[in-house]
């Protein structure tokens, strides 16, 4: 049995999707799963056993391009697939699996596409309050009871000779325990620790004997350098120089991933990293770090979540109440239930 699964367009909801691919493995015998996503995704889904293949879309996020959705269908139409689940709600990426003439296609109802779906589920956020139920939902029967019961969590592969190489052309060393900062939220301002919060705590956890890699994309070089400031010894700024590929193995690396919502928190959850997440704007309600190794921190003030870009209030309370010295207590409390994450001083 063949299933296409049209992927999502953002990082941590793809790293989240792996669920869901687990989820059909478990269910169908010898399913066989192709996924249909942007070519950003192709080294995520790479790192998944369930994935049989990754197919890339040639259209951006937001982009019609219509002519080549309807190519790209007639072209799918030849694998012989029984089934599509279309995990986005817009209308774009139900237009494939529609082109591609697949009988069965699986999507949650909305922006007029009722012609596309035939497979159509409601969606009941009171039930379904995570991203990850409602990915995994689309999975199980229509009938199936909500929210999905025994969710599995992501586990993303890694490669110790491209960790290796990495190391050597980085000029990094694990003489002393890696904390991973993700200072940048692709979202906006409102998902983003302050970055003087992020200087002080790098400055607190290497004088305790650990070392702080960053990373981010070349968007976010300016954040690194300022969060190196003050202690540059043992703080290495990987901000625009490493892949996706490549972050997916040296974050695999860390022993604490001090993260804002975001995607690279999600691949730091998947790769079995202590994950320190802090929410502002966002609640970890919806898309928590599927892990049991975690700390989070929100503080859930009333105006929070805004879901805002930019703090409407102008105050950013959310985030600027949590302070450096609250993450460094909790990773000293990890470190003392896990003696692997201490630090070397």
């Amino acid at each position: 049995m063949k299933i296409l699964v049209c992927g999502p367009a953002w990082v941590g909801d793809m790293v989240m999707a792996q669920s869901l691919f687990m989820t059909l493995k478990n269910l169908h015998d010898n399913c066989e799963t192709h996924v249909l996503a942007p070519s950003w995704s192709m080294p995520i889904l790479s790192r998944m056993a369930e994935v049989d293949q990754g197919i890339v879309l040639p259209a951006g996020h937001g982009q019609l391009k219509l002519k080549k959705r309807f190519e790209i269908g007639r072209q799918l139409a030849a694998n012989g697939y029984a089934r599509a689940i279309v995990v986005p709600r817009s209308i774009k990426p139900a237009l494939v699996p529609f082109f591609a003439r697949i009988p069965v296609r699986t999507g949650y109802g909305g922006q007029g596409r009722f012609f596309l779906i035939n497979d159509v589920r409601k969606l009941d956020k009171t039930r379904l309050t995570m991203t990850v139920q409602r990915q995994v939902a689309l999975g199980h029967p229509a009938d199936a009871p909500l929210p999905p019961e025994a969710i599995p969590r992501p586990h993303l592969q890694t490669d110790a000779v491209n960790q290796k190489r990495l190391c050597r052309k980085l000029g990094l060393k694990l003489d002393r325990p890696v904390i991973s900062f993700f200072p940048g939220a692709e979202y906006g301002p409102s998902k983003q620790w302050p970055i003087q919060y992020f200087r002080e705590l790098a400055l607190r956890v290497t004088k305790s004997g650990y070392q702080v890699w960053i990373f981010g994309s070349p968007q976010d070089r300016a954040c690194a350098s300022a969060i190196a400031q003050g202690s540059p010894l043992h703080v290495h700024g990987l901000a625009g120089q490493t892949s996706l590929n490549d972050a997916i193995d040296l974050i695999a690396l860390s022993h604490v991933a001090v993260t804002n919502d975001s995607g690279l928190m999600h691949i730091a959850a998947a790769l079995g990293v202590h994950v320190e997440a802090i929410y502002g704007a966002t609640t970890p309600t919806y898309t928590p770090p599927l892990t049991n190794k975690k700390t989070i921190h929100y503080t859930g003030i009333d105006c929070s979540p805004c879901w805002a870009r930019k703090c409407p209030l102008g105050h950013f309370k959310c985030m600027k109440e949590i302070l450096p010295q609250d993450l460094e207590a909790s990773i000293q409390k990890a470190a003392a239930q896990n003696p692997d994450l201490k630090g070397r001083g």
